[in-house]
């Protein structure tokens, strides 16, 4: 039997991200045994890489580190066992996040730390760019340094090529680049997301960005190519948009995908809203249930009243 605070992997690990020792795929959920002998209190999952953090504040990573995600200099492309990150030894950290191809994490007393890819800025750093200061160079970080030092830090969230955290006194700030590689000029310096206050908490996907606030609504903005910004369509927001179809729900907690979004109510529902393989059939489906639903409150909750899906 797992002890109490085994950490369970599974699913792919071509990169050594389930923490094993090898590459192989597991279909089903095994011990880190690596882990085993520390008390880990929360665990995030990359695409590729994988870290955990401790009781006592230390970060360990593993998986892929071509572009220094570990918070090493990569002496090879993957390690497929957890190590600890040595440069944040000295502090103790309390959350962190996973992006495309960097990481952020945030100790005790609210600083920010930054590594990994860099070349829009998501770490912090001005990247370099060519001659003509054009096109940005690629840069790694591969030692984690501190990200947005004037701010008091107590959540991160890292997106594909963009960073957010959330403030103490509730405001939202981002750097990198929010949408998608192109579309417009990356930042490395933290701007204020206007129009929010007193966030309680903040998710990110690739593209798009998700924030609660303390009065349980729940705000939207960035890529929504695929519905994930719950608005009952595809157009993009720059500004933060309410989520109409989820008002009137207590929502505590909330978390973003790639390419989709997902709430938690306070009764235990989760809702999940996504474009359906793109065929514009546009949800907010109640995935899972603590108690009976009736068709009705299902549709209540939908913005969108000619589709409707519910899995329990």
């Amino acid at each position: 039997m797992a002890p109490p605070t085994a950490v369970l992997a599974w699913g792919s690990g071509e990169d050594g991200q389930l923490g094993m020792g090898g590459n192989e795929e597991k279909d089903w959920a095994h011990c880190v045994a690596a882990l085993q002998p520390y008390a880990v209190t929360a665990v995030v999952a990359g695409s590729r890489d994988s870290l955990a953090i401790c009781e006592d504040g230390r970060l360990f990573t593993w998986g892929w580190n071509q572009r220094g995600t570990l918070g090493h200099p990569p002496e090879t492309k993957t390690e497929s066992f957890p190590g600890p990150v040595d440069a944040l030894a000295g502090v103790k950290i309390v959350q962190a996040a996973i992006g495309g191809w960097h990481c952020l994490a945030v100790d005790d007393k609210g600083r920010a730390y930054a590594w990994g890819g860099n070349e829009y800025g998501q770490c912090g750093e001005e990247p370099e760019r060519k001659e003509d200061g054009t096109r940005a160079l690629r840069r790694d970080i591969p030692i984690p340094q501190r990200c947005a030092p004037k701010l008091k830090v107590r959540q991160v969230a890292a997106g594909g090529t963009h960073s957010v955290v959330l403030t103490l006194e509730g405001h939202v700030w981002t750097w990198g680049q929010p949408w998608p590689p192109g579309d417009i000029k990356q930042i490395s310096t933290p701007v204020r997301v206007q129009g929010l206050e007193k966030v309680r908490v903040i998710a990110v996907g690739a593209f798009h960005n998700l924030a609660l606030t303390e009065d349980g609504v729940l705000w939207a903005w960035g890529n929504n190519e695929y519905g994930q910004l719950g608005t009952g369509d595809t157009q993009p927001r720059s500004q933060p948009i309410r989520v109409e179809g989820l008002s009137g729900l207590s929502l505590v907690d909330i978390a973003a995908g790639g390419w989709h979004s997902t709430a938690l109510t306070e009764e235990g529902d989760v809702f999940c809203f996504f474009d359906l393989d793109k065929l514009n059939i546009l949800y907010i489906m109640l995935v899972s249930s603590a108690k009976q639903q009736d068709d009705a409150h299902i549709m209540r909750s939908a913005p969108f009243s000619h589709t409707r899906k519910l899995n329990t």
